[in-house]
């Protein structure tokens, strides 16, 4: 037998990385429809009833245009139907995506300016205020924002970032990344205020990746009247004279089949228990990290209490330990597969997903794997993660 042979993992692979998720084995089958024609009315009433589906998701009545496309395909394409060369852009620092979607931005020709924040913390409302105010003749045309940011699990407060554009007077769009807490934790579009919100279907939404979307408000469609950056596939005008009010090319015809079951799957458990999940979950985890906080061990990366996302928990070495070494660890002797870290926090970090089709069980199996992969890494560890985690878990079922 040859040495390099890959290590044979038996029993189900845990995977507890913040995107793609774990899909439901009915959306799977879901997804394995055959071939039809998209244009058919059959497929156009499914077809129409996830988009009504998506937008109680969303919370929303405004238009919604969708992409045969990732994340990174939707945030393109708002940028290219809402602005033109030149525009000024105020994105809030938040961690490696808001910095990616600031450089995509500066390919097309925006100016960026960035409200600096300590990425384990995430940008002061204060300072959004003071930047809106600064800019007295009202050229910024939109504040960018992640609102759960995935690279370091700082979620930030939409209401208080639209109060605060409000309060300064300020006329900007506010646009808004969803991708990793839409159907993981409270949205409310409409009612904050958001007038572009881009989305994907790789995780809340538990279906593989390939289609993203944005929700476009009235002020925003106006805008994007007059927005002149270059686009075709990605162009909302023409979108909204097809069929299907969307998809300029071919339509990705399985995915909505997997979409309606994941949809109908979220409304049967019914968002506000969805959310109440994720939150239980991600606080057991929590648990878990600040039980192995002590004696110089791991820290949750997060400083604020009150931002710690509940659908990732980016988790912090001590220096001089290499967080890779974990997830190779975790991944090749318990076969659990673990977020690493990006750009700056590179082999520093590692991401826990709790966010998607996950239960009490699969979060406890992934901490006992940590825990392990931890001890065998020589990283210290000064309690017991797990049983911080059962223990909470136990007390929340009572």
């Amino acid at each position: 037998m040859q040495e390099n042979i890959t290590k044979l993992r038996r029993g189900r692979h845990f995977f507890a990385g913040p995107g793609p998720t774990n899909i439901p084995d009915s959306v799977l089958h879901a997804v394995a429809h055959y071939t039809v024609d998209f244009n058919a009315p059959d497929f156009m009433e499914v077809y129409q009833a996830c988009v009504a589906g998506l937008k109680r998701v969303l919370r929303t009545e405004h238009e919604l245009f969708l992409y045969a496309a990732s994340g990174h395909g939707a945030w393109e394409a708002t940028l290219q139907n809402l602005l033109s060369p030149g525009d000024r852009i105020l994105m809030l620092e938040s961690g490696y995506f808001s910095l990616g979607w600031a450089a995509m931005a500066k390919k097309f020709g925006l100016v960026v300016e960035t409200v600096p924040a300590d990425w384990r913390y995430g940008v002061h409302i204060t300072a959004l205020e003071a930047a809106l105010r600064a800019d007295t003749q009202q050229t910024i045309r939109a504040v960018c924002v992640v609102h759960n940011e995935t690279s370091t699990g700082v979620v930030l407060p939409l209401p208080e970032i639209r109060a605060a554009m409000d309060t300064a007077g300020h006329p900007a769009l506010l646009l808004v990344d969803t991708i990793s807490s839409l159907a993981s934790m409270d949205f409310r579009m409409d009612e904050w205020g958001v007038d572009a919100t881009v989305g994907g279907s790789q995780k809340g939404l538990m279906l593989p990746t390939g289609i993203s979307f944005t929700a476009v408000s009235p002020k925003a469609m106006a805008a994007h009247a007059k927005a002149t950056l270059p686009r075709h596939y990605f162009d909302w005008s023409v979108m909204a004279r097809r069929p299907h009010h969307g998809f300029v090319g071919t339509v990705p015809i399985a995915m909505f089949y997997g979409l309606q079951e994941s949809l109908r799957l979220l409304e049967e458990e019914g968002l506000d228990a969805v959310f109440a999940r994720h939150a239980r979950l991600a606080e057991a985890v929590r648990r878990a990290v600040m039980a192995w906080t002590g004696n110089a061990g791991p820290e949750i990366y997060c400083l604020a209490p009150e931002r710690r996302s509940n659908s990732v928990t980016a988790v912090f070495l001590p220096e001089g330990f290499d967080a890779n070494a974990v997830r190779r660890i975790a991944y090749e002797q318990f076969n659990v597969a673990l977020g690493g870290g990006l750009e700056r926090l590179e082999g520093r970090v590692f991401r826990i997903g709790h966010l998607g089709d996950l239960n009490e069980p699969m979060v406890l199996g992934t901490l006992g794997a940590v825990e392990m992969s931890l001890k065998l890494a020589g990283v210290p560890v000064a309690g017991r993660g797990l049983n911080a985690a059962l223990d909470f878990l136990t007390e929340s079922a009572r």
